[in-house]
This record gives structure tokens, C-alpha cells and sequence, in this order.
């Protein structure tokens, strides 16, 4: 339950930064960014990119050997599934907002296409 509650605040996370990302790269040019801000947004998909793998995938693989090698009994698994089905939901509805988003940008592209030449990094995130 501890690693999911890392993996729903890294996600979080994540996402904040990846608003942080697009409201940054939304500001006009100015005289030390002539060509303006757009690119940052990549820069802040790579940071999030890092967070996902670094510190969700660290702290899960640290908390999975620690919980092998001193393992406790579970009082309660109703909590805990009731819990994963919440985070289920959350996960599923930021996935189907991307996925929505996705869409629009493809139009009437294939899937793959639409992939191949979306140009759109915090969609990629979510999503994939």
C-alpha cells in the first residue's frame, strides 16, 4: 500500500509539472528566448520521465525487498483493495483524458500514425 501511495503521489506529481511545463512554454518570445518558450515543455517531460523511473520505480522495488524480507500479516485486505480500486479509478480517468485529447490532436490519422507524428509530450506521458 506504500508503494501505491508513492506511485499516486509520484504521478501526481508528475502532472503537476507537466502543467508547470505547458503554462511555461506558453509565454510569447521575448529578448532571451526569441524563438520563445515552446521547447521547455520537453525539457519538463524529461524531468518527469526521470521522477516516474527514478522515484516511483526505486522506492516500489526498495519497499517490495524490505516487505520480502520482513514480512508482516495483513489485518485488513478490504482496505487494501478498496484502496487500489480507488486509485484504479483516478488512473483510469487521467488515462481516458489523455486518450480523449490524443484523439483530437490525431483527427483522422491511424493510432500509430497519430503517435508517430504527434509532436505533444504530456500526452505521451499520461498515456503511454
Amino acid at each position: 500500500m506504500l508503494s501505491e501511495a508513492i506511485h499516486s503521489l509520484v504521478n501526481t506529481g508528475n502532472q503537476a509539472l507537466l502543467l508547470l511545463g505547458m503554462r511555461r512554454a506558453a509565454k510569447p518570445a521575448d529578448s532571451q528566448h526569441p524563438f520563445g518558450y515552446g521547447m521547455e515543455l520537453y525539457s519538463w517531460a524529461f524531468v518527469v520521465a526521470i521522477l516516474l523511473f527514478a522515484l516511483g520505480a526505486g522506492i516500489s522495488v526498495y519497499e517490495g525487498i524490505y516487505k520480502l524480507r520482513f514480512p508482516h500479516h495483513v489485518s485488513n485486505p478490504h482496505i487494501n483493495f478498496i484502496v487500489l480500486g480507488i486509485a484504479m479509478v483516478f488512473e483510469c480517468a487521467a488515462w481516458a483524458v489523455a486518450f480523449k485529447q490524443f484523439r483530437k490532436q490525431k483527427g483522422a490519422r491511424g493510432y500509430l500514425e497519430g503517435v508517430r507524428h504527434s509532436k505533444d509530450p504530456a500526452v505521451f506521458v499520461v498515456l503511454f
